[in-house]
């Protein structure tokens, strides 16, 4: 593992700083990049969630019906994938 470099203590023009503690930079090279995985019909089915209703939505545009149920709203994203 790699040492982290702390950034110097620096007071923000005109102002008082808030946080006192240290600050340190992790380096981007350290961090492996995954990149999202596409289902075998391109399709990326989620769920989102609005006040009590539960939606499954697509990132082709499709959308479900608004559902109470989270379950099935997890079915119907299920159900579209495999279309």
């Amino acid at each position: 593992m790699s040492p982290v470099t702390p950034l110097p203590y620096a007071t923000p023009p005109g102002g008082r700083a808030q946080y006192r503690g240290r600050v340190y930079v992790q380096h981007t090279d350290e961090i492996p990049q995954n990149p999202p995985t596409p289902t075998s019909s391109g399709h990326e089915p989620t769920t989102v969630e609005r006040g009590s209703f539960c939606t499954a939505r697509c990132s082709c545009g499709w959308s479900g019906p608004a559902r109470r149920s989270r379950d099935r709203a997890r079915t119907d994203a299920a159900e579209h994938s495999a279309s």
